[in-house]
């Protein structure tokens, strides 16, 4: 058996897609926050709108999400850095993350946000980012 990695996660962690964030996209819920969170990037990154709708608390998503780019402003994920994970109570936690990423051929950009995310029926969700 090989161990190659020909299909890294792109939430950074050093597992292949299929056995870190591809569960997670696959129905197997995610186990904390910090994991649905990195499980929302490489939504962003596979261009997974329907996972992040679900993952998305029902009294803060949007109606709909669309990640359709105009040509030649394509955005490129360039890395997740988790900053801080923090657990307040058993159904209720934030993230505090970096995420790298330039669009067309733009400089690169740094998105800090503080996400707040709650678990409802075991299932954990995003609920909405911090000012």
């Amino acid at each position: 058996m090989t161990t190659a990695n020909s299909d890294p996660c792109p939430c950074g962690r050093p597992q292949a897609y299929s056995t870190c964030c591809g569960r997670y996209h696959a129905g197997t819920p995610a186990p904390d926050a910090e994991a649905l969170m990195r499980s929302r990037y490489s939504a962003y990154v596979r261009h997974l709108a329907e996972y992040l709708l679900a993952s998305w608390h029902p009294s803060t998503r949007p109606a709909e999400l669309s990640l359709e780019e105009a040509p030649g402003q394509r955005t490129q994920w360039l890395g997740l850095t988790i900053q801080a994970h923090t657990q307040s109570d058993p159904d209720h936690a934030q993230v505090l993350f970096l995420a790298r990423y330039k669009v067309g051929g733009g400089s690169a950009v740094k998105m800090r946000e503080h996400s707040r995310f709650v678990r409802e029926d075991g299932r954990w969700f995003y609920l909405d980012a911090l000012p």
